[in-house]
């Protein structure tokens, strides 16, 4: 399950999703309306020219036009003497992405903003917010329950944490009250969705930013970010800090300001993204077309640095078996392809030698375009990237050689029911308190400045900051323990 913890937040500039924050652990109902003011109301007509003014695009993976899915679900509502739905993806079951679940922690009235004013707009009967973390599911329910009757066609719904949840089909047919998985059809949710109407699906941060536009315009929104690419975005760095950044931002400054660096290698675009060179993060900048330049994209807006000190092949070989184990069971390549995958990349680092990389080879292009969804090729694509930015590592670790360093969990996955232990030497540690500071939802310092604590358990969403204390301490007192 999901710990209950508040992600680390940071902006870069003036705050949008963000704002406010600076101040307020959490923005009520009232205090919302202090930072953000009133809501306009759009009709059809202007949403949609607002969505097409600031080229607002979906933030939970594809990128789509949100314009032109206004458009579509306009339409077909046609068919349907004009009945439709509203629903809000809030899952989020990327281990290393923590985005929409802050916004929905912290500043859950700027997504229910967003997801009425496009309901109002196009008329829809229901909106839906499926999530998966109770803590989120609380701060929701309490921010509707501080509407009333204004947000009575507001429901929200637990949903399995699970990968493959957040699938737009899988997320309508548990919203439905079926299992949360891919149905592996090629019919669109604008066509046939929630309850069988047309429906406007789109993630938590797209209707955030749609509430921020409605209350800018065209004019203020484009204020900030690229001319190309308007606006700012919402970014999970290393698994554990939340920062709002201008697009067009520096890649390797937002990196600086998070305490972290290129590393080995930047994963951008989470498990189904693609790997960056030391390189090429440095001179990459947070915008669909420096990125494309590198054959990668922003997705859902994780981002993941490989530090030094850690084995590219064996974290990638970690991934790769939870990736195969988050199969939704309903396909080949899914519960077959995705484990065989698995167990050969594992081969190759166990020194499999040239047959475990042609394994590998073989198996990623066996699953391609073959599943009820993008789960097989997603993963596969990122198993190539892998191969294609660590060469080395890679071919040594299956000739046998390896790299002769430890696999220290960088990428985060889901914890286990037995956490990691943040472990102090007494006979070294000198009282500095840096650990406090990296760690403070960890590390608490007694009355001398010393860890009040020898042992304490390290949520798995906070070991890339367990690591970064371990590395930091100038008494080197510190180690993690399994």
């Amino acid at each position: 399950m999901t710990s209950i913890v508040d992600p680390a937040l940071g902006c870069v500039g003036q705050p949008r999703l963000l704002a406010g924050l600076d101040v307020l652990s959490r923005l009520d109902l009232a205090n919302h309306l202090v930072v953000h003011g009133p809501l306009p109301q759009y009709d059809q007509g202007e949403l949609v020219e607002l969505a097409e003014g600031i080229d607002l695009k979906g933030r939970g993976g594809a990128g789509f036009p949100f314009a032109r899915k206004l458009k579509a679900v306009i339409r077909s509502a046609r068919t349907k003497e004009g009945r439709s739905a509203v629903v809000v993806n809030g899952t989020e079951g990327e281990p290393s992405c923590l985005k929409d679940a802050a916004v929905l922690l912290h500043s859950p009235h700027l997504v229910l903003d967003g997801a009425l004013l496009a309901a109002a707009a196009i008329g829809a009967e229901e909106v839906a917010i499926g999530v998966t973390r109770d803590d989120v599911e609380q701060s929701l329910r309490a921010a509707v329950a501080e509407r009333g009757v204004a947000a009575s066609r507001v429901r929200v719904g637990r949903l399995p944490e699970r990968f493959v949840t957040g699938e737009g089909t899988s997320l309508v047919n548990g919203l439905n009250g079926g299992a949360a998985v891919p149905n592996g059809q090629k019919v669109r949710t604008s066509e046939r969705g929630l309850s069988g109407l047309p429906t406007l699906l789109s993630n938590t941060e797209t209707y955030a930013q749609l509430a921020v536009a409605a209350r800018l315009g065209v004019t203020g929104f484009r204020s900030v970010g690229l001319e190309s690419e308007p606006g700012t975005v919402m970014l999970t760095i290393s698994g554990s800090t939340v920062v709002e950044a201008p697009l067009g931002t520096s890649l390797a400054y937002v990196l600086e300001l998070c305490g972290s660096s290129p590393g080995q290698g930047v994963l951008v675009g989470g498990y189904h993204g693609k790997w960056l060179t030391p390189a090429a993060a440095r001179t990459a900048l947070l915008s669909r077309e420096s990125l494309t330049a590198y054959k990668a994209t922003l997705g859902a807006g994780a981002i993941l640095p490989l530090p030094e000190d850690t084995c590219p092949a064996g974290e990638v070989a970690r991934v790769m078996r939870w990736m195969a184990d988050e199969t939704a069971g309903q396909c080949g390549p899914c519960v077959r392809g995705l484990p065989s995958l698995a167990d050969a990349v594992e081969a190759l680092v166990a020194g499999g030698g040239r047959a475990a990389l042609e394994a590998v080879e073989m198996r990623m292009r066996a699953v391609l375009r073959r599943g009820a969804c993008s789960h097989p090729d997603g993963t596969s694509a990122f198993m190539a990237s892998a191969l294609a930015v660590f060469p080395e590592e890679m071919r040594d670790h299956a000739l046998g050689s390896g790299c002769g360093r430890r696999v220290l969990g960088a990428l985060p996955l889901p914890e286990d029911e037995n956490p990691e232990k943040l472990v102090v030497d007494w006979t070294l540690c000198k009282g500095h308190g840096l650990c406090m500071d990296v760690l403070p939802d960890v590390v608490r310092l007694d009355r001398d400045g010393y860890p009040a604590e020898a042992v304490m358990s390290v949520p798995g969403r906070l070991r890339p900051k367990a690591l970064r204390a371990v590395r930091r301490c100038p008494a080197l007192a510190l180690r993690i323990q399994e």
